[in-house]
């Protein structure tokens, strides 16, 4: 069994590298389906899934279906890496629908099976597993798998009719569990989201990782695909929708339906996993060549009062959880706000992986968008978890019903007509040329955007700050000198006794005008 920080840590690294159906048969149209086998038609419909996903959770958790895993357990992931699908047997390659699939193989570190079925005219029809619609060297053990023995995954590839190469380029990715990425308008891949995450680093707890089991794929829309999933872990059992649009970057409808059977201290729904190294912030001396390393610098909330919070992420030295309560949340993601490729200096695009923004359906009602940071060494690992936290207790036979939408884009799709955090910088407090005192840290807090562009010359913004402990000092705001309107700095230090984590906050207004959003963070002494 993967822990929980190399589960995430090697779903990083491959994607990049990139149950017995409902009901009984009915008389079967014909498939227009003709370069992969299919099996026998069934009736299918969102609402059976939601019934499946009931009666499952009044059952013991069924075993997740592991084939052949004497097979599965040689193929590490170099040889995985040499099994690629045969775009000639992608699902709708020769059908009148735009966006193929295709499909993940089976592996070491992906031994669990799913079942992937085709949706046509409200009937379903099992994708059987077949060894030919792989490429594979002649002597993979791979070609040992018995037929029908599963698949890891799939991907939904760009469009038939569109500019860019289906065969060669793919929007959203499934693998793992119930992690599923799709790429931003700057056409690449970065941080995950998934299912459900449970008691995720939650002191006395396990995390548990649920499996998508069942996928049903169609039908497609005129811009997008629709997808059904069956969720299943020994605490929970679900069913979701996803309405999956390819536009300038991709937007996901997602409607779910969880039943549980366990308790859960940290449930999290609509969970967002990420990767924070290192940034402008703070960077250990010489520790890697690149100025910064991060899919993710920052968490962004929209209130349900209508404030803009914008918390800068750390590489903390511990895991540290912050939650950040609220009733009927506007929206809250994590985001890439840093675009400067020079900020990177590294070909793998950091400055183009999507932010990834959730914005609520319907009542959520009260709850907290929870923050977990897990120290890491190395770009690898996805070390960053937000959520939403309902109020409402989980516990063995509770249901929860959410509505939410994912956006996969370069920016916030409801960005603040506030100025917005840019930049958060540390150094050693006091004054040049004097000696510099212990437990004082010097910030540097960079806002850009109109309202401080239009500020009469003359006119300094007035830094409003609060910290849980310790006292400010050398506080003050001014223009940077970059020739940018509206580009301006908060400066101050702060004096600390103790290891103890600070929270502060931060905004600049004009008299009684906002002119910023808040700007909230968690500094860890040192």
């Amino acid at each position: 069994m993967i822990e929980k920080q190399d589960r995430r840590s090697f779903l990083k690294v491959a994607t990049s590298a990139l149950g017995a159906a409902v009901a009984g048969p009915l008389q079967a149209q014909p498939s227009r389906i003709s370069n992969v086998r299919l099996g026998e038609a069934r009736p299918f419909s969102f609402e059976t899934l939601k019934q499946e996903a009931k009666r499952l959770a009044k059952e013991p958790y069924r075993q997740p279906n592991i084939p052949s895993p004497d097979i599965t357990s040689q193929i590490d992931y170099e040889k995985w890496g040499h099994i690629t699908y045969n775009t000639d047997h992608a699902l709708f390659a020769d059908t009148k629908e735009r966006f193929p699939i295709e499909f993940f193989h089976l592996g070491m570190f992906f031994k669990r099976a799913i079942r992937i079925f085709a949706v046509e005219s409200g009937e379903a029809r099992e994708v059987l597993y077949d060894t030919s619609y792989f490429n594979m060297p002649e002597n993979s053990i791979a070609r040992k798998l018995p037929a029908g023995a599963g698949f890891a995954g799939f991907r939904v590839q760009e469009s038939k009719d569109g500019p860019l190469d289906w065969k060669r380029n793919d929007w959203v990715a499934f693998l793992g569990a119930s992690y599923f990425r799709a790429i931003g308008e700057l056409r690449q891949y970065g941080m995950s989201a998934r299912g459900v995450a449970l008691d995720t680093w939650q002191a006395g707890a396990n995390e548990e990782f649920p499996d998508f089991t069942q996928i049903y794929v169609g039908p497609e829309t005129n811009d997008g695909v629709v997808l059904h999933a069956l969720l299943e872990g020994p605490s929970i059992t679900g069913a979701y929708k996803f309405l999956m649009t390819r536009g300038k970057g991709v937007v996901m409808d997602i409607d779910c339906a969880l039943y549980l059977r366990g308790s859960f201290t940290r449930f999290g729904v609509a969970p967002l996993t990420s990767m924070y190294w290192f940034s402008e912030t703070a960077k250990p001396t010489a520790i890697d060549w690149r100025p910064e390393v991060h899919d993710s610098d920052g968490l962004s909330m929209w209130t349900g009062s209508g404030e803009r919070l914008w918390r800068p992420l750390n590489d903390p030295e511990r895991v540290t959880a912050s939650a950040f309560f609220d009733v009927n949340p506007k929206g809250f993601g994590l985001m890439q706000r840093d675009r400067n490729y020079d900020h990177y200096l590294d070909n793998v695009f950091y400055d183009r992986r999507p932010s990834v923004w959730v914005e609520p359906k319907g009542d959520w009602g009260k709850g907290a968008v929870h923050l977990v940071e897990i120290p890491t060494d190395d770009e690898i690992h996805d070390n960053i978890v937000c959520m939403w936290v309902p109020e409402k207790k989980a516990v063995p036979g509770s249901e929860f019903e959410f509505s939410y939408r994912l956006h996969w884009l370069a920016d916030e799709p409801y960005p603040t007509p506030l100025a917005r955090c840019v930049a958060t910088r540390l150094g050693n407090g006091g004054q040049p040329g004097k000696p510099r005192p212990k437990g004082v840290r010097k910030f540097m807090v960079e806002f850009l955007g109109e309202p401080l562009a239009k500020l009469p010359y003359g006119v300094k913004p007035e830094p409003v700050l609060w910290a849980s402990r310790g006292s400010f000092s050398y506080i003050y705001t001014e223009a940077v000198f970059d020739g940018v309107p509206g580009h301006w700095r908060a400066q101050f230090d702060l004096t600390v006794d103790g290891a103890d984590p600070v929270e502060m906050r931060l905004s600049l207004r004009n008299g009684e005008k906002v002119l910023t959003e808040t700007w909230l963070f968690q500094y860890h002494p040192f």
